[in-house]
């Protein structure tokens, strides 16, 4: 039998092995990008990375409130959901953190996911379909999970991976379109293979980007597990919620690529290899063996 603390250890440790990756990646296609563009001088790197940070930044800001309306969420009025509001209100007691601001999406989907850069400011989010398809214990288990992803700071994660990603792309796109329109360094004359070299690095570097960016929402998915059994010291809570989410279905119809992570489960309908959350039997194994 897996414990809860190993569980955890090694889901927080593979998660920043893959958050330094992604950070890698990102300094990586800065650098191709101020070559393919500018040849790589002093300049075009400071230039490239003040945009970087500039761009990461205002992501990071306004990423919250962002993801609540498009997400269609709306503020839980105690009168209307006392049972929600009072399980997340206890669970956040004994996990130690304020009692984060509560919202309901209406979607007969079962799904949910959690905000916020750091506890005091978070919030949590239910589909009406989880809501009215979950008992006590299994609800218990899916707020416990979300909470967990509050208390381990896990969506200041998911934004920063987010941005990362979405920084790449943007490097890659402009890149790749100044390189065409003859603005790059190769149409220039300039650069030979190191051009080349940072070509191949803007076409490869949002791939791999995405890659690691659902990597690391597996292992935070696979640690949240672990956190909110912790939390409720009932496993088979969560993994009978899991079970029933795999049965009933979790795709929201308001969800994105990029709001996708957040969730409990997978919102989407994409094969393995691009899921931003590892196979709900493996999760429910792996509970059951806690």
């Amino acid at each position: 039998m897996v414990s809860f603390y190993d569980q955890i250890a090694a889901n927080k440790r593979n998660s920043y092995i893959i958050l330094f990756i992604a950070f890698l990646l990102s300094f990586i296609a800065i650098y191709a990008f101020s070559i393919v563009l500018f040849g790589g001088n002093e300049l075009s790197i400071i230039i490239s990375t003040i945009f970087a940070i500039g761009y990461l930044a205002i992501t990071y800001t306004i990423s919250d409130s962002l993801i609540l309306s498009v997400s269609g969420a709306r503020e839980a009025k105690k009168e209307e959901y006392p049972y929600l509001v009072n399980v997340v209100e206890g669970l956040s007691i004994a996990a130690g953190i304020p009692t984060p601001k509560i919202y309901v999406i209406d979607d007969p989907s079962l799904n949910a996911f959690a905000v916020g850069k750091s506890p005091d400011r978070a919030a949590v989010a239910f589909t009406t379909g989880l809501l009215n398809n979950l008992n006590r214990a299994e609800l218990e288990g899916v707020v416990a999970h979300e909470i967990s992803h509050i208390r381990n700071y896990d969506s200041r994660m998911a934004t920063i991976a987010i941005g990362m990603v979405g920084l790449i792309a943007i490097l890659s796109e402009v890149g790749l379109r100044g390189l065409f329109w003859g603005r790059g360094q190769s149409r220039r004359g300039g650069g030979g293979i190191l051009v080349l070299i940072g070509l191949l690095i803007l076409i490869l570097a949002p791939i791999l980007a995405q890659l690691v960016r659902l990597a690391l929402s597996r292992q935070r998915e696979y640690l949240a597990d672990a956190s909110g059994a912790q939390l409720t010291r009932y496993p088979e809570g969560l993994a009978s919620a899991l079970e029933k989410i795999k049965k009933l279905g979790s795709h929201v119809q308001k969800a994105s690529d990029t709001t996708a992570p957040l969730y409990i489960a997978n919102p989407l309908s994409v094969g393995s290899l691009f899921s931003t959350h590892p196979p709900i039997d493996e999760r429910i194994r792996i509970l059951r063996e806690m």
